[in-house]
């Protein structure tokens, strides 16, 4: 397969894929919403996901408010992956109560042209579409009350009062995106 990724600095790939709300979302709406959008490839069955959901959940309450929202996007191989199907990401999305949307790249192109490495893996833009921070939601995935550094909501921080983004990138900690063979 091969590996493509949006650059920092660049403009993020246009996509549009279904939700598991019934409707088909496009990253283009988003940002005529939004000041500033975070796509967080997820899934249902990662246990680095599972200890970031609440952290997600808050980031979203936080920022939603302030023209902030977070999208879930799961790639994962629904076929070698069946706890990553649709049905099961409804189920998920009920049990974690998700406050943001979640969709479905059956096809991986939305991941792939991303670069998602890992689940749980953040692309945060701006207004303009802007790829303006990737990789990890702070500097302690395995222990909440260890962080020392919340590098998405900084980041998000940064692009609400036009300020640069400081880290621009970092490193993702989770399970590997679950590629189709």
């Amino acid at each position: 397969m091969e590996k493509m990724s949006t650059v920092i600095g660049c403009y993020a790939p246009d996509f549009e894929i279904p939700g598991i709300d019934g409707s088909v979302h496009h990253l283009a709406r988003y940002l005529e919403r939004f000041r500033a959008v975070g796509v967080v490839f997820m899934c249902n069955h990662c246990p680095y996901v599972h200890r970031h959901l609440d952290r997600l959940k808050q980031i979203q309450a936080e920022f939603q408010d302030q023209g902030v929202t977070l999208i879930g996007i799961n790639a994962n191989d629904a076929d070698r992956y069946p706890d990553d199907s649709f049905d099961n990401m409804k189920q998920f999305a009920a049990a974690n109560q998700l406050n943001f949307p979640y969709l479905r790249d059956v096809t991986q192109e939305v991941a792939q042209s991303f670069g998602a490495e890992k689940t749980p893996h953040i692309f945060l833009l701006n207004q303009q579409g802007v790829l303006c921070y990737s990789g990890s939601v702070d500097d302690s995935p395995n222990d909440p009350d260890s962080v020392q550094v919340q590098y998405l909501r900084d980041a998000i921080a940064q692009i609400l009062s036009n300020a640069p983004i400081t880290p621009t990138s970092t490193q993702p900690v989770g399970c590997s995106v679950k590629w189709r063979a």
